[in-house]
């Protein structure tokens, strides 16, 4: 008997299998719908924006080169290689799809081959001291197919939760990616904020040290004060600190560099370098398109459809299932019997099975999967608004620090003024060094003040467009579920 007779016995159960596929077109449960999001028309803060002239404003993937650094570059192609928070995303994208396919498992057949060889043997007696036994052997090698049909639609209830979970997963791997890239991109574009701090504090303790001088001369010439002398001492150690702290926050931002990177701190250095700061235009979309934009929110929103499918998995159980069966094999005494014709059997069948009670187990489990549903609203509802408050927080900041730049500029220049004069007024002997050194102290915390709004603009900038989604857009989830 040939595999192919074997199979003669599983066809037959062909008529019912057809019937039970023209069954399969009924799905229990909730269809999916987006819920709504609250949303507006426009951002607030965004008032003389530029509107995003064409419509896909960032520049798909590598956002970060609108600040025309290539150390910035390089250092950002690193991260997909090497960072541990995308490499464990990344794992679990690889997880939610696997576990897709095996919920998908579920729509299909399983087909069992199986084959056995037995020999035993079996004693007896007439109540002599004698006895006789016999011998005997069985061979059996069948094919065993099962289906449970899915009349009501929870195993494909459960492909579509599992999908939406896979997407999601997905989509937090963008989310992700768009996290470490954008705290690389500040933390880069500090470090050079840092760097021009430390400049201008050597700078400083470079005049602090020549004023010192003068006033050692003056004092040895009887024209000054002791108080003087140790005025310009406290100033310029003062100073000296600043520069050790300055460096120690420097270091720092490198060490944080370095583990983005997916590095040890000891094995990165970043040379300290002339830093010009470079302002992206960074144009406005419709704030609807946020919800597009936004891989956070197209995970939460993903999460949504799971659990709107879940509940349907849940309505599925009230109602009975339908199991079909099919069995073809040979099985013979003699092992070269095994192929003949007397030696097959085939059985098909089908079991229908019903809960009858349960104590409201299933009525439980519709209800955890509909608050389930209420939840994963609730979080995207919230993570729409967190969204929207960072577009609009990164807006006002950029909008009103470029204001507050161009006020510290002139605030910078009237104290260098300042200074000037009273070290002047100092050397013809007409004020203290009180003076001196209490103006020079306020023109260099307005220089320090100024660079620290440099910094902060930049880092809204970064902001800004990691809000806005760094380039991303959803509809990659719905083109191809199982690729990010």
């Amino acid at each position: 008997m040939t595999i192919a007779s074997i199979g003669q016995a599983l066809r037959r159960t062909a008529m019912p299998a057809a019937l039970a596929v023209a069954l399969t077109g009924c799905m229990v449960g909730p269809d999916y719908v987006r819920p709504e999001a609250p949303t507006s028309a426009t951002f607030r803060e965004g008032a003389g924006w530029k509107a995003a002239q064409p419509r896909d404003s960032l520049a798909r993937g590598r956002w970060w080169e609108v600040f025309g650094d290539a150390d910035l570059d390089a250092l950002e192609l690193q991260v997909d290689v090497s960072n541990q928070t995308i490499q464990a995303a990344e794992a679990r994208v690889r997880e939610a799809r696997a576990a897709m396919q095996a919920v998908r498992a579920g729509l299909f057949p399983s087909v069992n081959a199986n084959a056995a060889a037995v020999r035993s043997s079996r004693s007896g007696g007439n109540g002599s001291s004698s006895s006789s036994s016999a011998t005997s052997s069985s061979y059996n090698a069948a094919l065993d197919a099962s289906w449970e049909v899915d009349l009501w639609g929870r195993v494909r209830r459960g492909v579509e939760a599992s999908e939406a979970g896979a997407q999601a997963s997905v989509a937090d791997l963008a989310a992700a990616r768009l996290s470490v890239q954008s705290l690389l991109a500040q933390s880069y574009l500090l470090l050079r904020v840092q760097d021009a701090q430390i400049e201008l504090l050597m700078d400083t303790v470079a005049a602090y040290d020549r004023a010192l001088l003068l006033t050692r001369n003056q004092y040895a010439a009887g024209i000054v004060a002791r108080g003087d002398v140790a005025q310009a001492e406290a100033q310029l150690k003062s100073t000296q600190a600043q520069v050790l702290e300055a460096r120690i926050a420097r270091a720092q931002l490198e060490h944080a560099i370095a583990v983005l990177v997916g590095k040890p701190p000891a094995q990165l250095a970043i040379a300290p370098r002339e830093f010009k700061a470079v302002f992206p235009s960074i144009p406005l979309a419709v704030p609807s398109e946020l919800l597009e934009r936004r891989p956070d929110i197209a995970a939460a929103e993903r999460r949504v459809a799971s659990a709107n499918a879940q509940i349907g998995v849940a309505e599925a159980a009230f109602y009975p299932s339908l199991s079909l069966s099919a069995t073809g094999g040979v099985q013979s005494s003699a092992l070269g019997d095994l192929i003949s014709l007397p030696s097959r059997y085939w059985s098909v069948g089908a079991g229908l099975a019903q809960f009858l009670f349960d104590a409201g187990l299933r009525s439980a489990q519709k209800a955890q999967a509909v608050a389930s549903w209420d939840e994963t609203v609730a979080g995207y509802r919230s993570t729409v608004l967190d969204a929207f408050q960072e577009v609009e927080d990164n807006l006002v900041a950029l909008s009103l620090l470029e204001q507050e730049a161009a006020v510290q500029d002139d605030a910078v220049k009237f104290a260098r003024e300042s200074a000037a004069i009273a070290t002047n007024q100092y050397k013809a002997g007409t004020v203290s060094y009180v003076v001196v050194v209490v103006l020079q102290a306020a023109a260099l915390n307005n220089e320090r003040t100024s660079l620290g709004i440099l910094g902060r603009r930049l880092t809204a900038s970064v902001g800004l467009i990691k809000a806005l989604g760094g380039g991303w857009d959803a509809t990659a989830l719905a083109a191809a579920p199982a690729k990010d």
